[in-house]
């Protein structure tokens, strides 16, 4: 739109005024009707351009409409609705020619016909008259009916009232601030309906009308009454369908201003909200060819606030206070044409920027505004009745577009916005799809983790084995003349998933020694994952230091953890409640002292008898202290201490199968599986070539020399009465004895058998109870311990009161105590 607008200023009120609650509105003839919020409205003759009367009610006036056919006025009022006839208005020629002072009436309650309070809106429609008020709770819309005899003013006849419910957004409102935001109301018709009457101020596309409100409404042609509402809805109902209620239509999420139809060739309806929002609500073809149409609610945002507005054919007049704006319409359908605009104008969520289409008429504080038509030349002509805050009533006539040198210029403004905006959007495209893979893949990440956290919490029980588990190989290697044991750390990956990165397996050995003589110590190793795919296997070396540092047996746990701050950030991750890692436990290791066995060959057992000075252990440096302290004898070091441990053959033979090429022997087959299994997921890589035989020559991890037998033998007992066995049905046993020189060798060997004996008795099938044998000397074995315990106790009280015994005693007691307790006579069947 080209040019400047025309002003022409009718007269001049000579007050200011600053509200938006102005309402303008003008008759069939040439009077201009107007209020300004207080309880008078002026009547101007346009054509005398003068005041012909100032009306006064008993209060403020809300709002006011003219019924062009009855020649009535109504204006409703906080008490109530009042009706003023025109013929009972005073004319210029009642007063004195020389009185500028135009005459004033005021209503009095005859002129009332609605006693109702509170009223806010009034519309026509046919011979109603539309009354909207506010009460506690709720939005009241009350139909009355206008007599027909409009010679006689009497009380309206109430036809019915509809409801709609009040939202927390106006509830939560100052009064002051809800009493300034009127509700807007407005009647539209199908364009086909060939009766109009007073009130039909506008019809409406006969489709889009049967898409919006309905296939009743349409084939009734009833008007539909629309209702915006300070909190932004957009309500409606069909005044000639049965059964009929107050439905929303669409919500602007900030007080309605106005309501319009634009009619021109796409008919759409048109609602401005306060802060701004445009919605244009047109018709659409649907997704699948021959579905038909459906309506589109177009969002676009324009520079608000908007006080006041006025539609026209193509463009949408509306005032800022500071400003009058003119938005085009069809430069607005015609942006959206494009898919990319079309999305989104169509999204509830989106609303486009459409400032670009806005021009400025150079027009200040207009507070009001009103369509004007006037006739030119036998054409109807577009003019726009508008009040200032300065009290100025004005005309302003828009600016005509130019079809030749406009056009063009005008044309190559639309292209290059249209390719700005091509532009804009190709780029949120971009940022688009960048964060949608960016989410993608994040989400990706999680449903892994989540897949593997399930996996292994779902074998968390224990009975079955979890599809990422450890396992590990004991192997001794020597390095400058020192030997060191390392565990060979293997993660196999039996699941499905990938260990990507972000996963890191933590280790932790730990030693289970409490004695007060070696402190017990761990060591802590992370190791991050780098894409293990199904099926590999993960290979590390953990040292496991002999001199000093570590007492066998130790535990070796693992998890995996992953640090969510790899897919989500430092600043999500850190808001988590539980925190940003996620650990998963896997499965516990154990290693002892069997697993550190180093195989001897007979022939250099004489050789390598004594212990090397690199192996000594803190325990054999403390047993060298208390030798001078204690009262040993010399040749204490080179006594043999030994235990001994009792199977049943029958529980060796149902549980230990032997393979191919194996000896069938019962004792070599137990030495086999002792030194050469794999017990709690550890296995040793001790050459099992050499056990050959039932004797086992081998180092203890403190360096000195154990021996290992089992051999078979028969238990008999005929001297016992309550005995099971007897010489006719003798029981054959596997006797396993360790034997050395280091007590600390024999007690960890002694361990470690119980523990993997301890192990097979949970594998091995139930036994009938024909064997009983006395328990084998349970009551007798408990006796015997009772006796020692009270032996012990005896020491420890003359320890306690000074009774004068020595050290050495109390270690000789205590060293008889423990070998007396380890060679016992209990057999496992």
């Amino acid at each position: 739109m080209e040019g400047r607008c025309a002003v022409e200023i009718l007269t001049d009120f000579g007050f200011c005024l600053a509200s938006s609650i102005l309402k303008v509105s003008s008759s069939p003839g040439t009077d201009v009707f107007l209020t300004t919020g207080s309880d008078e409205v002026f009547v101007f003759g346009e054509q005398d351009r003068h005041i012909k009367a100032i009306l006064i009610f008993p209060d403020n006036v809300r709002d006011l409409v003219v019924n062009k056919d009855k020649k009535t006025l109504y204006v409703a009022c906080c008490t109530g609705v009042y009706c003023i006839r025109f013929s009972s208005l005073p004319s210029r020629a009642q007063s004195s020619e020389s009185s500028r002072i135009p005459p004033r009436v005021k209503a009095s309650h005859e002129h009332l016909v609605i006693r109702e309070e509170g009223t806010l809106a009034l519309l026509l429609l046919h011979s109603l008259l539309l009354n909207l008020r506010r009460e506690n709770t709720s939005w009241l819309l009350t139909r009355y009916k206008i007599p027909e005899d409009s010679t006689t003013v009497a009380r309206y006849e109430t036809l019915g009232s509809f409801k709609a419910p009040l939202i927390s957004d106006s509830d939560h409102r100052g009064s002051d601030e809800r009493s300034e935001k009127k509700p807007v109301l407005f009647c539209v018709r199908p364009a086909d309906a060939s009766s109009k009457s007073p009130g039909a101020h506008a019809s409406l596309d006969p489709v889009l009308f049967k898409v919006l409100f309905g296939i009743d409404a349409a084939l009734a042609k009833s008007p539909v009454v629309l209702c915006g509402l300070p909190d932004g809805r957009l309500c409606f109902f069909a005044h000639r369908v049965p059964g009929s209620r107050l439905r929303v239509l669409y919500s602007l999420e900030q007080p309605v201003v106005f309501i319009g139809v634009q009619t021109n060739a796409s008919h759409s309806l048109v609602a401005l909200g306060e802060s701004g929002k445009v919605v244009l609500v047109t018709l659409e073809p649907k997704a699948t060819p021959g579905d038909g149409v459906a309506a589109r609610f177009s969002e676009v945002r324009v520079p608000g606030p908007a006080l006041c507005a006025c539609l026209d054919k193509r463009s949408l007049y509306y005032s800022t206070g500071s400003d009058l704006l003119v938005l085009d319409l069809a430069l607005v359908s015609s942006t959206g044409g494009s898919e990319a605009e079309k999305e989104t104008l169509a999204s509830p969520k989106t609303t486009a920027d459409a400032s670009r289409n806005v021009n400025s008429l150079n027009v200040c504080r207009v507070v009001a505004l009103a369509e004007h038509l006037k006739n030119v030349e036998g054409q109807l002509q577009l003019q726009l009745l508008a009040l200032s805050s300065r009290g100025q009533l004005q005309i302003i006539r828009p600016p005509v577009g130019v079809p030749d040198g406009g056009s063009s210029s005008h044309a190559g403004r639309a292209i290059k916005d249209v390719l700005s905006a091509i532009g804009d959007v190709c780029e949120r495209a971009s940022v688009l799809k960048s964060s949608v893979k960016s989410r993608n893949q994040t989400l990706t990440h999680l449903n892994q983790l989540l897949n593997i956290s399930f996996l292994l919490k779902a074998n968390a029980n224990g009975k079955m084995e979890k599809p990422i588990r450890c396992r590990a190989v004991a192997d001794w290697s020597t390095l400058l003349r020192e030997d060191s044991l390392t565990l060979k750390y293997i993660l196999d990956n039996g699941s499905p998933y990938i260990l990507e990165r972000g996963w890191t397996l933590n280790v932790t050995v730990s030693s289970m020694c409490d004695s007060a003589q070696v402190e017990s110590s761990s060591a802590h190793y992370s190791f991050p994952f780098h894409n293990l795919h199904p099926g590999e296997k993960l290979e590390i070396s953990l040292p496991l230091d002999t001199q000093g540092q570590w007492s066998l047996p130790c535990v070796v746990t693992a998890t995996l953890a992953f640090a969510l701050s790899s897919i989500l950030g430092e600043k999500a991750s850190a808001e988590l409640s539980g925190g940003h890692l996620v650990n998963l436990p896997l499965n516990t290791l154990t290693v002892d002292c069997l697993h550190a066995l180093r195989m001897v060959n007979p022939a250099d057992v004489k050789r390598n008898a004594a212990p090397r000075s690199y192996d000594v252990t803190p325990l054999d440096t403390v047993r060298t202290f208390l030798k001078p302290h204690s009262g040993l004898r010399d040749d204490a070091s080179s006594q043999k201490h030994s235990t001994c441990v009792k199977v049943s053959s029958q529980l060796l033979k149902e549980t230990l199968k032997a393979s191919e090429g194996t000896s069938t022997n019962v004792g070599v087959l137990l030495l086999d599986w002792l030194i050469g299994g794999e017990h709690g997921g550890v296995k040793s890589k001790s050459d099992t070539k050499t056990l050959d035989r039932s004797v086992v020559h081998a180092r203890a991890p403190n360096g000195h020399l154990v021996k290992m037998t089992a051999k078979e033998v028969v238990l008999v007992n005929p001297t016992e009465e309550d005995s099971v066995v007897t010489p006719e049905a003798p029981l054959d046993i596997v006797e396993v004895r360790v034997e050395s020189s280091s007590l600390a060798a024999v007690c960890g060997m002694h361990h470690a058998v119980l523990q993997r004996l301890q192990a097979l008795l949970q594998k091995a099938p139930e036994r009938s109870s024909t064997l009983n044998m006395q328990s084998l000397h349970v009551r007798e074995a408990l006796q015997h311990a009772k006796k020692i315990l009270h032996k012990l106790q005896e020491c420890r009280v003359s320890c306690n009161f000074g009774e004068g015994t020595s050290t050495g005693k109390m270690i000789s007691h205590l060293l008889s105590a423990y070998e007396e307790l380890r060679e016992t006579s209990l057999l496992i069947i």
